[in-house]
C-alpha cells in the first residue's frame, strides 16, 4: 500500500512541478503570463511525456512483449467496443447525479477545442495513466498479500478518481477505474486498459468538437427522452457483450 501511495504522490508531483516548470519556461520565450490553449497543450503533452518516461526508465512499471505474443487482438478490439458501448450509458447516468463542481471545465474545454489537444487528451493521457495507475499503482497493490484482487482493484479506482482533482469527472472515472483495474488483473498487461482508455478519451474530443456546448444534454443530441433511452439500450447491446468477449478471451501470458 505504501508504494502504491508513493507512485501515486509522484504521479501528482509532477503534474504539479512539472506543469510549473514548463509554464516558467513558456513565459521566459514567450514574454507572456496568459495561459494560452498552446500553453495548456503544450504543458499537459510534456508532463504525460516525462511521467511516461521515469515510470518505465525506473521501472515502476514493467514493459515486456510477452502478453503481446499471445496474440491478444479480441481482447484489444474488444475493448474498444465495450469503450464506445459505455459512452451513452455513462452520459446518461452523470446526467441522473446531482451536479457536481467542474474546476476544469474551462482548462478542458480549451484542450479539447485545439486540434493538437487530441495528442493530449487523445494518445498521451491514456499511456500516462495506464502506466502510473495501472501498471504501477495496481500492481503494487494486486501483490500485497493483505488485500483481494477486487479490493486492490477497488482501491485502485478510488485513486484514479481522487487524482483528477474535479468533482464532475469522479464518479466516472472511479467506474471506468474498475473496469480498467478488471483488465490488468485478468491480463497483467496494460495494453486492454490504453486500448479502451483511447477509445474513450477519443470519443469524447469528437463529440465536444461536434457539440462544443459543454451544457448539452442527450435530449439535445438525440432529440427526446424516449430517443435517448432508446440510444441508452441499443448501447448496453454493444456494452454488455463486448464485457462478455472480454471476460472469456482475456487471460495472462504463459
Amino acid at each position: 500500500m505504501r508504494k502504491a501511495i508513493s507512485y501515486l504522490l509522484i504521479f501528482i508531483g509532477i503534474q504539479v512541478c512539472g506543469g510549473a516548470l514548463v509554464q516558467e519556461v513558456w513565459k521566459l520565450v514567450t514574454g507572456s503570463p496568459d495561459q494560452t490553449t498552446a500553453l495548456l497543450v503544450t504543458t499537459t503533452s510534456l508532463v504525460s511525456v516525462l511521467t511516461i518516461a521515469l515510470f518505465l526508465q525506473l521501472g515502476w512499471t514493467l514493459v515486456s512483449p510477452t502478453w503481446l505474443r499471445t496474440r491478444p487482438w479480441l481482447v484489444l478490439v474488444w475493448s474498444v467496443v465495450a469503450a464506445l458501448g459505455a459512452v451513452v450509458p455513462s452520459a446518461w447516468g452523470q446526467e441522473q447525479m446531482p451536479e457536481l463542481p467542474n474546476w476544469v471545465e474551462d482548462e478542458f474545454s480549451m484542450i479539447l477545442a485545439n486540434r493538437w489537444g487530441y495528442l493530449s487528451i487523445g494518445l498521451l493521457a491514456p499511456l500516462a495513466e495506464e502506466v502510473v495507475f495501472r501498471g504501477a499503482v495496481l500492481k503494487s497493490l494486486l501483490s500485497s498479500p493483505r488485500l483481494s484482487p477486487w479490493g486492490a482493484i477497488c482501491i485502485s479506482g478510488v485513486l484514479f478518481a481522487l487524482v483528477h482533482m474535479n468533482p464532475a469527472q469522479m464518479p466516472h472515472a472511479f467506474l471506468v477505474g474498475l473496469l480498467l483495474g478488471w483488465m490488468y488483473w485478468r491480463t497483467g498487461s496494460i495494453l486492454p486498459g490504453v486500448a479502451y482508455h483511447w477509445a474513450n478519451n477519443s470519443v469524447a474530443y469528437v463529440i465536444y468538437n461536434l457539440y462544443p456546448n459543454p451544457d448539452i444534454k442527450l435530449a439535445d443530441i438525440f432529440g427526446s427522452e424516449q430517443h435517448v433511452m432508446m440510444a441508452v439500450g441499443f448501447s448496453l447491446l454493444i456494452l454488455l457483450p463486448a464485457l462478455y468477449q472480454l471476460h472469456v478471451w482475456m487471460r495472462r501470458a504463459e
